[in-house]
């Protein structure tokens, strides 16, 4: 995981080269990679899906003795509008590759997939890549994983050179240096650390060692005993169980273009990051009574398992891709799909291997596997045995903030055109698909400018289809800013048997932070049935789907029910959650609506000469600038811009600096827009 560009996709490829699943060696430039499969990966440079493979390393312990062990690995992309598959990948995975560019240090994304991963509890280790590039610079990178992510980096290696003159590195544990001689990097030379460096070779591991024995206690006593004669494989143990413990995090380099430091980063995954076995057991829920399930993580426990990802694939069919989290799953056996209560057959288990699938026979606890067969399995959805039914922890899918409006150009697509854009949205969660009500356009959402090129382009590539698409606009939201008290009373008598409801209810702001509907029953003396307490909240929750000023998605609203009637033969269910619609939508009226827009926060890295050409232009984007920092010899702009206003903005920075600017937005929060803007918007 890491920023765009820091080299994922590369040292993917080397550990694959390593430990011999492939042959030859492909690069992003060229095109060629295992990893990205895509078409358009391989045009564009990046990587846009999420990528699986299962390799194995073999591993010589500090006493050297050698096991095989298996990884399964994903490459994920760097970029912020394809965060979904970084998120979906961390849910499932047990350890973190955190990648950074020894020139570049942390990069906005690089701090986007840190918190992810401290989300989901990932433990990490750092690889600061690129160290035979012009301002690399380990330790400044060390200092700012420190400080910008609040984070406990030991290394664990030293650079033997920098730049052009980067040939190896030392290991602190063993304290011997390793150089790579060879074009393709397979083999390097162990020799003692050169003179010139074993000075800071050693100051460097007395302090590692400090920042291990501050952490673990069974190193600290050796550590104030005999510093000088701590067993290597010691330093290991407690290096993994700081790590495991999200206590600390070794840091390694390497250049991995130029073949140099990926062997000892596939022993670090394989010394330093948690086995299945080593992780907690997992917690559920069980789905009737909501009661804790505990799952250990072992081959003979119940069988449960979490789907990440599903895929189309032109040749095999709609893939599964799932994490097995306990016990064994057969091929051909009957599971069930926690969320729909439905069962389903599991036709065959593929194992990994990019965009290539091998079939097997079963898979067991910690393995990644896509099934085949399974129909109306979706993204975060638990897969469970028959007997057990549980429910694990979802995955989070972010709101789109851009849509467009789209059609296919000739009317005989039409029916093409709705499949593809199911089998799309079903591949990737982060997109949505809504009819406009006013206008009956297509719109399509997602989570920016690059994210909805991609679509269309696979509309075009894998669907055969043209797309006429309208221009992008705002995914804008409500609110509403004061607090009112409303009486609502619904009736009709049509002849038989009438409709009743009568509420009286408090709206408002929710003042808790968060977000979507908080709905607080204080009636009393039981003046409206518990029964009917869901169709309220119903009513509401519908009604927040559109609000009262452009019909835009309501962000936030506490509602405290105070009163209500019924009457014994003409009330039901559907009456109050009628008349909390009618209700929300009278209220809302009343309690000072606002239109909120996306801010984005734009992270602007370009020469000093460029600066105030670029602060100009944000001034006239309605942008404000946070923070302006220097990062080497560049200089780091952080400001806050509307959406609205960024639309075609990465070609004007280009223009502005002649090309030398680097630019990467993520969704900062959602803001009041000014009324005369509100007028202006809303026509």
């Amino acid at each position: 995981m890491a920023h765009v560009d820091a080299g994922k996709t590369t040292v993917t490829e080397r550990m694959l080269y390593y430990s011999g699943l492939i042959h030859k060696m492909g690069n992003v430039d060229d095109g060629n990679t295992v990893m990205d499969t895509d078409p358009q990966e391989s045009k564009r440079g990046i990587t846009i899906s999420s990528a699986a493979i299962s390799t194995f390393w073999k591993h010589r312990d500090h006493n050297g003795d050698e096991q095989e062990y298996r990884i399964n690995l994903i490459d994920t992309p760097g970029h912020v509008d394809f965060a979904i598959e970084v998120e979906r990948s961390l849910r499932v995975l047990d350890g973190a590759v955190a990648l950074f560019s020894a020139a570049s240090g942390v990069e906005p994304q690089s701090e986007n997939v840190w918190h992810l991963s401290s989300k989901y509890n990932v433990p990490r280790i750092c690889f600061v890549n690129k160290m035979d590039q012009v301002g690399a610079d380990f330790l400044n990178v060390v200092d700012a994983i420190r400080d910008r992510l609040d984070a406990n980096p030991v290394p664990v290696q030293l650079p033997i050179g920098e730049e052009d003159d980067f040939v190896g590195v030392i290991d602190l544990i063993a304290m011997k240096a390793m150089v790579w001689e060879t074009a393709d990097g397979s083999t390097w030379t162990e020799m003692e650390i050169p003179a010139e460096l074993l000075a800071e070779a050693t100051t460097q591991r007395v302090q590692m060692l400090e920042a291990i024995a501050e952490q673990d206690d069974e190193l600290l006593e050796q550590y104030l005993d005999d510093p000088d004669g701590i067993d290597g494989q010691l330093i290991i143990d407690a290096l993994k169980r700081g790590t495991i413990g999200m206590l600390l995090t070794p840091v390694l380099c390497g250049a991995a273009y130029k073949n140099k430091g990926v062997q000892p980063l596939l022993d670090a995954v394989v010394c330093y990051l948690p086995d299945p076995s080593e992780m907690p057991a997992v917690e559920g829920k069980h789905i009737d009574s909501d009661a804790t399930v505990v799952l250990e993580r072992d081959a003979d426990a119940q069988f449960s398992a979490l789907a990440f990802k599903v895929n189309v694939d032109r040749h095999v069919g709609k893939l599964t891709m799932v994490r097995v989290y306990s016990g064994t799953l057969q091929s051909g056996s009957t599971i069930l799909n926690a969320r729909t209560g439905e069962k389903v057959r599991v036709n065959r288990i593929l194992e990994v291997r990019a965009d290539d699938y091998k079939p097997v026979d079963s898979a067991q606890a910690g393995d990644i596997c896509a099934l085949v067969g399974l129909k109306d399995v979706r993204t975060g959805d638990t897969l469970c045995a028959m007997d057990a039914p549980v429910v694990l922890e979802s995955i989070d899918i972010p709101d789109p903030v851009i849509e467009l409006s789209v059609e296919p150009k000739t009317q005989q697509d039409h029916k093409r055109f709705g499949q593809a854009l199911a089998q799309v949205t079903e591949e990737d969660p982060s997109l949505k698909v809504e009819i406009d009500q006013q206008t009956g356009q297509t719109l399509l959402k997602g989570m920016g400018e690059l994210h909805l090129e991609v679509v269309l382009e696979k509309l075009r590539l894998s669907h055969n289809l043209s797309i006429s698409k309208g221009a992008p606009k705002v995914a804008y939201k409500e609110a509403i800013s004061k607090t009112v008290k409303h009486h609502e009373r619904f009736e009709k008598q049509t002849g038989g048997s009438g409709q009743f409801a009568d509420l009286t209810f408090v709206i408002g702001p929710r003042m808790d932070g968060d977000f979507g509907l908080m709905l607080v029953d204080q009636t009393k003396g039981g003046v409206i049935p518990k029964e009917y307490l869901p169709s309220i909240r119903k009513g509401f929750l519908t009604a927040m789907e559109n609000g009262v000023l452009g019909g835009y998605p309501v962000e936030h609203l506490e509602v405290i029910l105070l009163d209500g009637a019924t009457h014994s033969e003409d009330s039901h269910a559907l009456d109050f959650e009628i008349a909390a619609r009618n209700g929300f939508r009278k209220a809302s009226l009343q309690a000072g609506p606002q239109l909120l827009e996306p801010i984005m926060l734009a992270e602007i890295e370009s020469n000093e000469e460029f600066t105030g050409a670029i602060n100009s232009d944000l001034n006239r984007r309605r942008g404000m600038v946070m923070l302006l920092d220097s990062r080497g010899s560049r200089k780091v702009i952080r400001a806050e811009v509307p959406l609205a206003t960024t639309f075609g903005y990465i070609s004007d920075l280009r223009t502005i600096t002649s090309g030398r600017a680097n630019i990467s937005m993520k969704l900062a929060h959602y803001a009041v827009v000014s009324d005369h803007l509100a007028k202006e918007i809303l026509g």
